[in-house]
């Protein structure tokens, strides 16, 4: 059995953004990690989001990421809720690039319009590496928001819904039981 990538706590994530900051492209890195973190999207989801996906036509950012089936694992499209924090990220992000065409990638590479899916990974990898994160991969962001809804009393239900996964069994899997919760749960007895 394949080792689950690792979750972050509060404090991690915090470590992992002040690395972040300080690469050369913080702003970009920062919007794509806390996707992963905060809205639970997929690597390959987050190199295939487009400008449009993101920006309505006035401007403001969007509530939610409406993902096309070409654009998801499993090839089956689904909606990504944004929460307020993510939302302003997104903002701040968004006014450090230039918008040619609504249809352009969001985030793109150095010398290439858009990411795929596997670069964007490697990129995402070796932040959580150079940030000295061991076990840590670009599914960890993933891991880590459903671990944070399981935490906090969201039903499976719900967390299934958010991940856009078809099986509970496949939802259940990402949840991990970090040190803590266990004593935690013996306490509300």
């Amino acid at each position: 059995m394949t080792k689950q990538a690792k979750t972050l706590n509060e404090q991690e994530l915090q470590r992992l953004l002040d690395y972040v900051a300080k690469t050369k492209s913080a702003e970009r890195n920062r919007a794509i990690v806390l996707l992963t973190h905060w809205a639970g999207m997929r690597i390959g989801e987050v190199a295939a989001v487009r400008v449009c996906d993101v920006v309505a036509s006035d401007g403001s950012i969007r509530e939610e990421i409406n993902l096309r089936a070409s654009q998801t694992k499993g090839s089956h499209s689904r909606s990504v809720l944004l929460n307020e924090r993510m939302r302003a990220e997104l903002a701040a992000y968004v006014k450090t690039i230039k918008i040619k065409d609504p249809k352009q990638a969001l985030f793109k590479t150095q010398r290439s319009p858009h990411f795929s899916a596997n670069s964007l990974t490697q990129i995402v990898n070796g932040l959580y590496r150079q940030a000295g994160f061991d076990g840590a991969s670009s599914h960890s962001g993933r891991r880590t928001f459903l671990t944070n809804l399981a935490e906090k009393g969201v039903s499976t239900r719900v967390m299934m819904a958010l991940a856009g996964h078809r099986n509970m069994a496949t939802t259940q899997r990402y949840i991990d039981l970090r040190p803590g919760v266990l004593r935690n749960a013996v306490e509300l007895v």
